[in-house]
Formats: structure tokens, sequence, C-alpha cells
């Protein structure tokens, strides 16, 4: 995957907290002076309340903002990507939202508009959804592993220090071997994918934001990204 491709993906966007910072990150990624950016709600079943609050963020920025809806009339999928510089996923139960992607074959069409150089980015849902597993609360009695989409190797754990129970979910699941190695990032953090390789950490200032986590000897080691940062 070429350098020029690009996925960034983000722990959470707390309502409480401006982001505008690392809103405006994903738009310069582009390239582009006034990128149109497509958001793809179907986590939240196409939720009106998600969908306006996408509208609010961008409201204040350069850029054309517009929805994908898969629980109402849906357009030409393929037709939809192509006309877009950034394609943002939002956050909700990514069990049920990879299950309808299949069945409009948004897999392949993802991976076609990411390989053309589109940026794909995501909070929560749309943040696990690239690697090969995420943790995930589509269930509602348990945190557990999810199978997503690949398209980066290695697992994904969002709002890793503001809910309580993800970083012991997340230990848990990779001390019985059921979730690969990999990040786990915060809200208001991100984590930048030049390629599908991890290229820098954007968080806010005097947190860390993004951590590695793995098993080695047994034991869940835990250690900051040691990637170029940047403040948001």
């Amino acid at each position: 995957m070429p350098n020029s491709s690009h996925i960034v993906a983000i722990g959470g966007l707390p309502v409480d907290v401006d982001h505008s910072a690392l809103l405006r990150y994903l738009l310069d990624l582009t390239g582009r002076s006034k990128p149109s950016v497509g958001f793809i709600a179907t986590a939240s079943g196409d939720n009106p309340a998600y969908i306006d609050r996408f509208h609010t963020r961008f409201a204040g920025l350069d850029c054309v903002p517009s929805h994908l809806p898969l629980f109402g009339r849906t357009p030409p999928i393929d037709e939809y990507l192509q006309q877009h510089d950034l394609l943002l996923i939002g956050g909700g139960n990514t069990k049920s939202m990879l299950a309808a992607w299949n069945d409009w074959d948004l897999p392949e069409l993802l991976h076609d508009a990411w390989e053309r150089g589109t940026v794909l980015a995501g909070w929560s849902a749309g943040a696990i959804c690239w690697f090969e597993q995420g943790v995930t609360d589509s269930f509602a009695d348990r945190l557990e592993s999810l199978d997503c989409l690949g398209f980066l190797d290695g697992s994904c754990c969002p709002h890793y220090t503001r809910e309580a129970d993800r970083r012991p979910a997340y230990h848990r699941l990779l001390s019985t071997a059921r979730i690969a190695p990999g990040y786990a990032i915060d809200d208001g953090a991100a984590l930048h994918f030049q390629g599908d390789q991890p290229a820098t950490v954007l968080a806010p200032s005097g947190t860390a934001g993004v951590h590695r986590v793995f098993l080695e000897d047994d034991t869940v080691i835990e250690e900051p990204a040691n990637l170029e940062r940047i403040d948001v």
C-alpha cells in the first residue's frame, strides 16, 4: 500500500470537547482546498442525531460534508465513494455495521477507495473496523473481540482510558489469546497510518493518547506508541 494512502483511527470524539484541530488534520490529509467529506453512520443505524452532530462539527470548516444512508434510499455507493476525498465512519454497533456493509459490498469498495488515495477515518466502530480485530461493545453483556476488515494488521481498542472496562477487557482478551496485539487509543486521540504502517500519534497535550499493547512471556505489556507526535 503506497504511503499516499491514509487511515486515521480515532479512539472517540466526546461531545463536550472541541475536536476542530483533529478534524482539520483529516481535511489537510486530502490535499484539497475544499475537500468533500462523506459520513457513513451505519453503526448507529443512520441515527439522525449522529448525522446532525457530524454536520455541526464540520459546518465551520472549509469542506463539503454529506451523508451516505444505508437505512433509507441508498444512492449508487461506488459513485458516492468516488466523489469524496475523505470518508468518515461513525461509532455504534460494529458487528451490525459490518454485516450491513457486507451486504452492500462496502468492504471491497472502501478498499478500492483507500488504494486510489481517499482518506479513510473514523472513531470507535469507525476506528476498529480497519484492523484485523477490534474490542467491541456490540454485545450487551460483555466487551468482546470482533473480526474486522483487515486493512491494517493487528487489533485496536477505542475509548481506552475513558471507559473503565476497556483496558481490563483488552488485557483479558490478549491474555486468553482471543485477540491479536495492537493499539489502544484514548478518546480525543488518533493513530494515523500512512499506507498500512503506523506513522503519527495525534493526542491532547499531556496525554499518551495511543499505546501499543502486546504479550511478552505471558505478561501483557502496555507502552506509549513510539511515533511522531502532534498535539491536537
